[in-house]
């Protein structure tokens, strides 16, 4: 059985870090402009201190570059690539053909990994991929076990698999899709990706005998969420997934918040060390009630168990596990010993708190007994985040670290 690499996403320097406290082995990121998540938070500076603190804390960060880019982006593409040799990016995530060939004449020295947009579903394409450069292919998300086990197992000696295990799964193939653009002029091939399989859609068909006659395709009040997918979970995998030699398990979801990226990478990484260890005490249950205390659209196995699986469309577009939410981030500590949280949402004297511990499954519970105003240190019944990195203080019953993230249950 070989340990596979865990991997998460990292919108920003701030994730980057949150994302490695609690367990993450490696983090992706995008450059300032030439990833498919442009609205992430990580300009180049951020960039450099992200790769510098993994490298320090024994981490890897691997960058990407997978847009399909016009003729007139390729400046920048060679730009961004010269600067991941310079800040030695363990690796850079390309799609195009083209990028790939650049990335490998300007950025010698940094591995190249074969995106999930490039369709990559058979052990051929693998192959390609592999003899013309990249170490690692991020396999497509429309294998199921058996095809992943096919390739992992036939694979060049030294060539790495990636896999996603949990996360958003786009309509289009692979990621692949053109209805942002169509609809909303932002081409989710360049980074812009508006959501529009996430959007209500109102669907009329043309009855066979009555051209021009069309007939509602009936959903609720809202519409129908025809295009918009559950997400992706394959906690309950773990077990198989060890034994399936993969050399990484990737979290989808640069745009998340903190929050999100502590909650799913601490059960993914105590599900992955606790069967390691102990396989036949290995309870997914334990991990499940922590990843559903995140917002999802539902929870799927999308193809990995069966290419036949129609389980993971979601019609109603209903967020599920909706009784938590993001309490804040340990940003500090006073000289009385008062906790400085950075909140993220109205707390208040008497709120059921859960603090999330990078070494433990089971969040640490209390109640908020007293809160302190940051600026003038005055008792205070109640905050809300009425601006930007909004603070307050409070004592907690445990000791804890900067970046511990605290969740608040919610009240009915």
């Amino acid at each position: 059985m070989k340990k596979p690499e865990l991997l998460a996403p990292a919108g920003s320097f701030k994730k980057a870090k949150t994302a490695f406290l609690y367990g993450a082995d490696a983090i992706y990121c995008g450059t300032s402009s030439l990833s498919l998540r442009t609205r992430a938070e990580m300009d180049d500076s951020d960039l450099a201190n992200t790769i510098r603190y993994a490298h320090e804390h024994g981490k890897k960060v691997y960058v990407a570059l997978n847009i399909f880019p016009w003729d007139t982006d390729y400046a920048e593409v060679k730009k961004q690539a010269q600067m991941l040799n310079e800040l030695n990016a363990d690796g850079v995530i390309v799609s195009d053909g083209g990028v790939l060939e650049l990335v490998k004449q300007v950025a010698p020295d940094v591995d190249i990994h074969i995106s999930t947009q490039a369709n990559t579903v058979s052990l051929q394409a693998s192959r390609f991929w592999y003899h013309n450069g990249a170490k690692r292919v991020i396999l497509g998300r429309e294998l199921n076990k058996e095809q992943i086990r096919y390739i992992t197992e036939n694979k060049p000696t030294g060539m790495e698999i990636e896999i996603f295990i949990h996360g958003a799964i786009c309509f289009g193939y692979s990621g692949r899709c053109f209805l942002s653009d169509f609809l909303a002029c932002r081409s989710a091939n360049l980074g812009d990706c508006a959501q529009s399989c996430r959007w209500q859609y109102n669907v009329y068909v043309e009855e066979s005998n009555k051209p021009g006659n069309l007939m509602p395709v009936e959903g609720d009040e809202k519409g129908t969420y025809i295009f918009s997918s559950k997400d992706l979970c394959l906690m309950r995998q773990i077990p198989e997934l060890m034994h399936l030699g993969v050399d990484s398990l990737k979290i989808e979801g640069r745009l998340k918040t903190d929050y999100y990226l502590a909650t799913v990478v601490n059960a993914y990484r105590h599900a992955i060390d606790d069967y390691e260890s102990n396989p036949n005490q290995f309870d997914p249950e334990i991990y499940m009630k922590e990843l559903e205390k995140t917002k999802t659209r539902g929870l799927t196995t999308f193809y990995f168990e069966d290419r036949a699986n129609k389980d993971f469309q979601d019609y109603s577009g209903n967020q599920y596990n909706n009784n938590y939410e993001f309490g804040g981030i340990v940003v500090g500590m006073d000289k009385q010993q008062k906790i400085i949280l950075e909140i993220k949402n109205k707390l208040q004297k008497g709120d059921e708190m859960e603090i999330i511990l990078p070494d433990k499954i089971q969040p640490y519970v209390f109640h908020i007994e007293q809160l302190w105003d940051i600026e003038t240190d005055e008792p205070i019944d109640y905050v809300n985040p009425g601006r930007a990195n909004q603070k307050v203080k409070l004592k907690l019953p445990i000791p804890v670290e900067e970046g511990y993230i605290i969740r608040r249950k919610k009240t009915k």
